[in-house]
């Protein structure tokens, strides 16, 4: 939402104010929320405006599944597009181009089914045959019986609650769905003006005239799945299926009517683009018949523990419960914010794939849907919330291995966790170097195999001081900080000691020498902390973290008693770290910071090494 101006928000705004009208089931928790903002939600900060969807995704859910009784939106196929994993952000005339692409892929497809279902020599099973029939039968007596009373054709919503059981029951994928669908009412191209006007209408994306962007928000891409019955994203579903043995996707395919003789890798694809239920096929489709619940649950445990390797127990005392804790599961993993190894790790990463295997940026260009002349990084992938595990599962084994073997990893075991573990040292190469990124000495940088950028330098100064707090086992704070900060005032790091207490910390990357701006940081620092006093939060200290300091500041610090400041140099803060992780400690002893105007790390490392 920061990419957008008060205009362009205004269409989903003016929704979330009229399901607040409405008086939700989470309505005082939201006006607590509003309170702070003269009850009006234009007024609200974009936090605040997450926080408030986020008690209103039931209600918001079934608004946007009450307009599915439109049955010329095609929300269906335009739901479909932006839920996909590589186009939460997306230009106007890539969208307009996969529009056009899915409406003919779909014209196609009908005609084939169409042609298979009145043929009776067809690859369709009578007993599937007969489902689509009563499926057709039950849909087309929907639309079509308003006009006995002389009314406009539509499916109302409990004739759409109807379709939706029968057709669960029936055991019909998403793509069997929307092709039945479009035998009764055939599919028509809409100008991409009036399908983005459509989707801005009901809520479901923000688009930037300025910049012909259309953007999906993360958390309605979620709702968006549901609304479509896609229980988990489709990279989890990759990843669940990959774990599987052959003969069991081949009974997935055999139960819908996908070719299991072709390759895994593309049965795999056509059963996630398919719409196939996951549910369905951890509860019936990968079993033969006459497998009793109890086997079933013990192979969902081992799938669990032997094959995802998920380390927190899956519980249920039934099969269903079961299943559901897994979507839960993942569900939380793609909230995580967390990359899985350091960001360094997957520039490297990305940086090694790319050079190893030439045709490595068309295939994850291909499979997430990104436009055409995309240059794939590790930050452009982390916009769309695609992890290192995402695209090393999109890779061929016969890759994997390649990729293993010319840059001497391990092969024995699972593949993809041996490259994952093989990057994970990258932090230990910038910590390393921290001071030198601290002094902005881009050229030593290079020759240590570090390339970066100067206008990243202060960013990447401030993500590795949050990294060595972390590790002296302080809290890092992001959450809090966020809320703290605002658009005027924005502190760098937040170390959360409890009770209300808080420690601020300021990062200064600077090519001098010393750094001799004390009446600026001053002022910065001491705004910080009014407005964390005003959040009702005590400042029991603050920190100033730069490669070195200037003598002159240093004396200016010693002089300023309300910010109860100290300093330290990059350098000393690394060794403290070292220091720390060779000490008998298990917490870092956090008064040792609170003495010294500048921290010295050699009465710091005697003090922890007793």
């Amino acid at each position: 939402m920061d990419n957008l101006n008060s205009f362009e928000k205004n269409p989903f705004l003016k929704i979330i104010d009229n399901l607040i009208a409405e008086n939700p089931s989470h309505v005082k928790k939201i006006e607590k929320i509003l309170s702070d903002n003269r009850n009006d939600l234009k007024s609200a900060d974009n936090t605040n405006i997450v926080e408030v969807f986020s008690l209103l995704e039931d209600e918001f859910m079934g608004f946007v599944k009450s307009e599915f009784i439109n049955t010329s939106s095609q929300l269906d196929i335009l739901i479909d597009i932006i839920s996909r994993e590589g186009n939460a952000i997306i230009k106007q005339d890539w969208f307009s181009r996969l529009y056009e692409k899915e409406v003919s892929n779909i014209r196609g497809k009908v005609k084939r089914f169409k042609k298979d279902l009145d043929d009776d020599k067809s690859d369709i099973s009578y007993s599937r045959k007969r489902d689509y029939m009563i499926y057709l039968a039950c849909l087309h007596t929907s639309y079509h019986n308003d006009e006995q009373n002389n009314l406009e054709k539509k499916i109302t919503t409990d004739e759409q609650s109807i379709l939706l059981t029968l057709s669960n029951k029936l055991g019909l994928s998403q793509e069997e769905v929307k092709l039945i669908n479009y035998l009764i009412l055939p599919i028509q191209n809409i100008e991409i003006e009036a399908v983005i006007n459509d989707l801005k209408s009901i809520g479901v994306v923000f688009y930037s005239k300025k910049t012909n962007t259309i953007y999906v928000a993360d958390e309605v891409v979620r709702i968006l799945r549901k609304i479509r019955g896609k229980e988990v994203s489709a990279k989890f579903y990759r990843r669940v299926l990959l774990s599987l043995r052959e003969p069991l996707i081949n009974l997935i395919c055999r139960n819908h009517g996908i070719d299991w003789k072709m390759s895994v890798e593309e049965k795999i694809k056509s059963i996630i683009s398919e719409g196939i239920s996951f549910k369905g096929i951890l509860s019936d489709d990968i079993y033969k018949g006459g497998t009793t619940l109890t086997e079933k649950k013990k192979f969902l445990n081992e799938l669990v523990e032997k094959k995802l390797k998920i380390g927190s127990p899956i519980r249920g005392s039934v099969l269903e419960d079961k299943i559901q804790n897994i979507i839960r599961y993942f569900e939380e993993v793609e909230k995580d914010e967390k990359v899985g190894i350091s960001i360094d790790g997957y520039n490297k990463l990305v940086s090694d794939l790319s050079k190893v295997l030439p045709q490595f940026n068309k295939l994850i260009a291909h499979e997430y849907q990104f436009q055409d002349g995309t240059v794939i990084s590790s930050e452009f992938l982390l916009d769309f919330n695609i992890k290192p595990r995402d695209i090393l599962e999109v890779l061929n084994q016969e890759d994997l291995i390649d990729f293993c073997n010319k840059n001497e990893i391990r092969t024995r075991g699972d593949f993809i966790l041996n490259i994952l573990d093989a990057y994970k040292d990258s932090d230990n190469l910038y910590l390393e170097n921290y001071e030198n990124i601290g002094l902005r000495n881009l050229n030593i940088l290079k020759e240590n195999g570090i390339v970066i950028k100067e206008a990243e330098v202060g960013l990447k100064f401030e993500e590795l001081t949050k990294v060595i707090f972390t590790k002296l086992s302080f809290n890092v704070n992001e959450e809090l900080r966020k809320n703290l900060n605002t658009s005027k005032d924005k502190a760098d790091i937040i170390l959360d000691m409890g009770k209300n207490e808080i420690i601020i910390v300021e990062c200064k990357s600077v090519k001098e020498s010393g750094y001799n701006k004390f009446s600026s940081v001053s002022r910065q620092l001491k705004s910080y902390a009014k407005q964390a006093e005003l959040n009702g939060y005590k400042v029991i200290k603050s920190l100033l973290i730069g490669p070195d300091f200037s003598d002159e500041f240093i004396k200016e610090c010693g002089l300023e008693y309300e910010l109860n400041l100290s300093l330290i140099k990059a350098s000393s803060l690394v060794k403290i770290l070292e220091g720390f992780k060779g000490s008998k400690h298990k917490k870092f002893p956090h008064n040792l910071l609170m003495r010294d105007v500048l921290i010295q790390e050699e009465r710091v490392l005697r003090a922890i090494g007793k």
